[in-house]
C-alpha cells in the first residue's frame, strides 16, 4: 500500500513540475525549429549541423526543458521567462539578478559571435541549443509574466475533461487538441504574408516580450467557471500559430546572422 500511496505522490508532484516549465512543448518547439530551418541560408545550416553534430534544430529545440532534472542547470531556471507587470516597461520592472529570457538571448548571441561563453564549462553547442530554446519561449505570450500567478500556472482551469492551468493550456493542452505532428504544424504554419519576414526579422527579443505583453487581456477572458473548450480554442488558437511562426522566422533569421 505504501508504495502505491508513494508512486502516486511522486507522479503528482512530476505533474506539477511539468506544468509549470515547458514552454511551447515539445510538438511547439520542434515547429518552430522545422520552420526555422527551412529559412536558413546554406551556409548558415551547414555550420549549425556541425556545430550540433547533425542534430536538427527541431531536435535540439526542447532539450533546454529535458535538462531542468540535472541539478547543474538549476541556474538555467529563470532563463526561460520574463515578468512585466501590466502598465510597465521591461526597463521599469528591472532584471532580476538571476537573469530572465531577455538578457540571456541577448547574451547568447553576444557570446556565439564572440566565441566565448559564460559559465566557462558551457561550448558553443551549448550554448546554441539555450539560444534555439529561448527564441520559441520568448514568443510563448505567458513565458511574458504579468508577476501575480507565474504566468499563469497558478490560474487552475477545466481544459475540456481535465483538470490543467492557464499556462499549461498554451503550452501543450491547445496544441496537442489538434493532433498534428510537429512537421505538420510547420507546413501548415509557414505561410507568410509577402515582406513579413523582413519585418518580423527586423526586431529583438524586447519586442517580442512586448507583443507577448499584448496578448494578455486576451488570454486572461475567461469565463467564471474557468471551463475551457472549443469557444476558448477558437478564438485563441490564431495566437498560437502567429507566434509559432513568428518563432521559426525570427530563429532562422538570429542564426543567418550568426552562421550565415
Amino acid at each position: 500500500m505504501h508504495r502505491f500511496v508513494y508512486r502516486g505522490f511522486a507522479l503528482l508532484i512530476l505533474f506539477q513540475v511539468h506544468t509549470c516549465v515547458f514552454g511551447w512543448g515539445r510538438t511547439g518547439h520542434r515547429a518552430i525549429g522545422y520552420i526555422a530551418e527551412k529559412h536558413l541560408t546554406p551556409k548558415a545550416k551547414a555550420r549549425i549541423s556541425v556545430i550540433l553534430s547533425g542534430r536538427s534544430l527541431a531536435y535540439v529545440g526542447s532539450w533546454m526543458d529535458e535538462i531542468k532534472s540535472d541539478p547543474k542547470y538549476d541556474y538555467t531556471h529563470p532563463w526561460h521567462y520574463c515578468t512585466i507587470p501590466d502598465g510597465m516597461t521591461y526597463e521599469q520592472a528591472g532584471t532580476p539578478a538571476e537573469g530572465d529570457v531577455i538578457v540571456t538571448v541577448e547574451r547568447l548571441i553576444k557570446e556565439l559571435k564572440a566565441g566565448q561563453f559564460s559559465p566557462e564549462d558551457i561550448d558553443e553547442a551549448t550554448a546554441l541549443k539555450f539560444l534555439i530554446h529561448l527564441v520559441g519561449d520568448a514568443h510563448q505570450p505567458l513565458h511574458t509574466g504579468n508577476g501575480k500567478d507565474r504566468g499563469g500556472n497558478e490560474v487552475r482551469v477545466k481544459w475540456f475533461w481535465y483538470s490543467s492551468n492557464l499556462h499549461r493550456v498554451w503550452d501543450e493542452d491547445m496544441i496537442d487538441h489538434q493532433k498534428w505532428s510537429a512537421y505538420e504544424m510547420a507546413v501548415e504554419f509557414d505561410v507568410v504574408p509577402p515582406g513579413m519576414i523582413r519585418k518580423w526579422q527586423n526586431s529583438d527579443v524586447r519586442q517580442w516580450t512586448e507583443e507577448s505583453m499584448k496578448y494578455r487581456n486576451q488570454i486572461y477572458d475567461i469565463p467564471p467557471d474557468h471551463k475551457l473548450g472549443w469557444d476558448y480554442e477558437y478564438k485563441n488558437w490564431p495566437v498560437v500559430e502567429l507566434r509559432i511562426l513568428q518563432a521559426g522566422i525570427r530563429l532562422a533569421g538570429v542564426l543567418n546572422e550568426l552562421y550565415g
